[in-house]
Formats: C-alpha cells, structure tokens, sequence
C-alpha cells in the first residue's frame, strides 16, 4: 500500500477530497519522527516552497487525528504536538517541562502492570497514554 493511500482513505470517510496541499501536510508529519506542533509544520511545508494555509495545515492534522493516523500529544502548555502513528510500534514519553523536550521510550514492566491492573478491575484497555513529566539532564545542568 503506498503511503497516499491512508490519507485518501481518511478524507473520503470525512467526506473531504484529496489535493496536493493535505498530501504535503501528510507528507511533511511523516517525514520526521520529531513532535512538532501545527504550526512548526505550516512553516516547514513554506520554508520548502509550498503554498498551503494554515487552515488546511490544522484542518489536514484534525482529520490524520480522528482517523487514527497521527497521534495528538497534549503537554499542558496550551500547544499540542503530532507524531505519526504509520509503523511506529507503541512508546511512552518522557517531556522536559523547562526545555520541553520529548524523549520516547518503552518499558515492558509498566506496560505488564497497566494491563495487569486494566484485568483486575474487569475492564478492557483501548488505548493509553503515559507521559512523565521530568527535567532534562541538560536543563539540571545548566
């Protein structure tokens, strides 16, 4: 399946059709494996010469968001940042809340405890999402 073809996919099922334009905003999350919010991407896509509004950047991200496609990282600094979710295996975040950085990382104990809590009370996990809060070695340092 070529890349384009989740996008098409997402835009006929929101009743919205496919131009250049949304393929380049789709292009431009899958280009990096960086969190960056809409705005660092409505940038990239003019600093490399395409012409797209901001509102197709933030309408385009709204419709990867609800289709599945792009994960949606609220920080509580009042800007979301994106990542997409094409062959990414599951990961959890460590943010820097003076730098704002974003590391990611896996660790199979906590993930065995969620599920292990999510059976004992009956439940069925659908998704999760696990961000600690930290400083950053290099914000301790400086």
């Amino acid at each position: 399946m070529s890349f384009f073809d989740p996008l098409k996919k997402a835009l006929r099922k929101e009743g919205l059709r496919y131009t250049q334009q949304r393929q380049a905003v789709w292009d431009e999350l899958r280009a990096t494996d960086d969190h960056r919010d809409a705005e660092e991407i409505y940038l990239a896509l003019r600093n490399s010469g395409f012409k797209v509004s901001r509102a197709t950047v933030y309408r385009t991200i709204d419709v990867l968001v609800k289709n599945n496609l792009v994960r949606k990282l609220k920080l509580g600094d009042g800007h979301a940042r994106f990542e997409h979710k094409v062959d990414s295996a599951h990961h959890d975040h460590l943010i820097c809340a003076q730098c704002g950085k974003i590391e990611e990382f896996v660790d199979d104990v906590i993930e065995t405890r969620q599920n292990k809590i999510v059976e004992e009370l009956g439940s069925k996990l659908i998704r999760h999402i696990h961000q600690l809060f930290v400083i950053c070695k290099e914000c301790q340092t400086a």
